[in-house]
Order: C-alpha cells, then sequence, then structure tokens
C-alpha cells in the first residue's frame, strides 16, 4: 500500500533518531489528513456481511481491508483488540498482521485495549503495547484510571520516553457510566470536581508540564453523544500550551453529527479524533473507500 504520509515514529528512520511526540505526530496526521479515525472493529456480524468467516482468518483479512481502504484517506486507524482477542493467540497473530499493515502505510495506530492496572502490572501492559519493536506495538492506547490517574504512572512515563500517547477514559457515551464519572470528589485536592472533570484535569496538567507548544501527548475519550456540562466538563476555551486531544466516539452510527463538532468540543474541537466505526464499516469491502471519503470531507469542513 501506497500513497499515505508516514507519520509512524517506529517506521521512519527520522522518527527513530528524533524520537517525535505522540502529540506532534498526531498534530501532522490532522495537517496532512483531517481528524477522522477509522475503527477497525470485526463483529460477528459484519464479518459475515463482508462475506468473511467468524474466525482469526476473517478479522485478520477484514482489518487488513479496512486498512488497505484507509490508507491515503486518513492518518488513524483504531483496532478494537477485543474483536481480536476472543480468538485467542490465532487472533492476536491476526492483530499483529493488520497493525504491521498500518504501519507500512504510514498510519497513526490507536489501539482499544481500555488497560488498567498498578505498579509493574501497569508497566507490564505498557511495554506489551508501546514497547519500539513489540509484536503489539502501535502508536497509543486506551486506558481505564479507575484505580487513581496516578496508578498509571508507570505506563504514562513509558509512553512519554517512547514518543508514544495514551487515552484516559473520561466520560463515556455507555449510560451506566454517568453513575461513577458524574459523582463529585468528596475529598482531596480535587474535592468538589466530578469524576470525570478530575480524569480530565490530570491529564491537561501533564500536557501542560510537558511544553509542547500544539497537541500533548496524552488525551482523554468523551463521547460526542454526551452533554458534556453534566460531566462537570467545560471546554468553552483551550489552553494556550499543550492542547489535550480527545478522542471521540459517537459520531455516525450512535448519532452524533461531525457538523456539531465545534458546538461539542467548543475550544478543544481542532484537538478531536472523529472515531467513526460503523458507520463506514457497514458500507462493506466495496463500498467502504467511498464511506471514508465523505467522512473525511464533512470533517473537514466541520473544521474548517
Amino acid at each position: 500500500m501506497t500513497g499515505a504520509p508516514d507519520t509512524s515514529g517506529s517506521t521512519s528512520p527520522v522518527g527513530a533518531l528524533a524520537r517525535p511526540s505522540f502529540g506532534d505526530r498526531l498534530r501532522l496526521a490532522f495537517d496532512l489528513r483531517g481528524p477522522v479515525c477509522v475503527g477497525i472493529d470485526p463483529h460477528s456480524w459484519l464479518l459475515g456481511d463482508w462475506g468473511l468467516p467468524d474466525t482469526a482468518g476473517g478479522a485478520e483479512s477484514f482489518g487488513r481491508q479496512v486498512v488497505a481502504a484507509a490508507a491515503g484517506q486518513v492518518g488513524l486507524v483504531k483496532p478494537q483488540v477485543a474483536f481480536y482477542e476472543r480468538f485467542g493467540s490465532a487472533g492476536y497473530v491476526a492483530l499483529e498482521r493488520v497493525l504491521t499493515d498500518a504501519r507500512a502505510a504510514g498510519l497513526l495506530t490507536i489501539a482499544d485495549v481500555k488497560r488498567g492496572d498498578l505498579g509493574t502490572s501497569a508497566e507490564a501492559y505498557g511495554e506489551a503495547w508501546l514497547s519500539a519493536g513489540s509484536a503489539l506495538e502501535v502508536d497509543a492506547i486506551t486506558v481505564n484510571a479507575y484505580m487513581g490517574v496516578g496508578s498509571l504512572d508507570p505506563v504514562f512515563t513509558l509512553a512519554g520516553r517512547s514518543g508514544k500517547g495514551l487515552f484516559l477514559l473520561a466520560a463515556t457515551s455507555n449510560p451506566e457510566a454517568a453513575t461513577v464519572q458524574r459523582a463529585v470528589l468528596a475529598e482531596g485536592p480535587q474535592a468538589g470536581r466530578t469524576v470525570a472533570g478530575a480524569v480530565f484535569d490530570a491529564v491537561s496538567l501533564r500536557n501542560a508540564r510537558s511544553g509542547a507548544d500544539t497537541f500533548g501527548s496524552f488525551g482523554v475519550v468523551l463521547g460526542a453523544t454526551l452533554d458534556l456540562t453534566a460531566f462537570g466538563l467545560d471546554l468553552s476555551a483551550a489552553p494556550a500550551l499543550g492542547l489535550t486531544p480527545i478522542l471521540a466516539p459517537g459520531f455516525g452510527h450512535q448519532g452524533a453529527q461531525v457538523a456539531d463538532l465545534r458546538n461539542l468540543y467548543g475550544g478543544y474541537a481542532q484537538g478531536v479524533i472523529v472515531s467513526e466505526s460503523r458507520s463506514v464499516l457497514s458500507a462493506g469491502p466495496d463500498r467502504i473507500r467511498q464511506a471514508i471519503a465523505r467522512r473525511v470531507v464533512e470533517a473537514g469542513a466541520a473544521r474548517g
């Protein structure tokens, strides 16, 4: 596959020497291809619709075809690891091959793994996904801070040293999440802040301290179908330095409209990754490239 810009730090000779930050590479991907990120979610029903078996081999073929359709059109892809993990070791081999294709196409890869742990266990998860040369190496992962943002310190450290990124779950679109994420902290330095707000603040502080002049390397997941003010989040004005990137699921199939990007995310709209999965994957193997192209145009118009 050719035609896509090489925005990955691990495959570029320059990147290998300079170790550009994930934030810098994300900004480059946005500048070259816009904010759309194509999800790679081989649901069993989607594999059937694509004429593929519900096997590791089917998931591999699906993922590699999605990468081929995304190459040269967008800068990012996001494999949902659970749909590969369900096939055990064969599923991981399939995922490794999909990731290899994505790197060769110059696509930034965000593994949707939602890992969360502490101490050496957290560090081991980071090593599996963020270490240079790892079979599962990606550019960024989603992580869960349920045990506290500080529990992820080893992963933050590894990501910063390796030029990788993290996206912490803050305000997610599933209805069960609101009870926890909108809860107000009763004590500590962030007393009175919602859980979602405290996660957002902690990530933003790390980006500010990094000295990044555009995008920080650490982001948050904020669902596009939510009233974010109800989660204690005021995004009307972005910081002057270290803009916190937002991974935004919910566009397309779940009902959020890309045209509302600025209304939804205010001053942070320029750093929103527009995540599209079923809305483009359901187009099928023969029409997915055209579906992606439409989303790219829509997102470009919304950003201005």
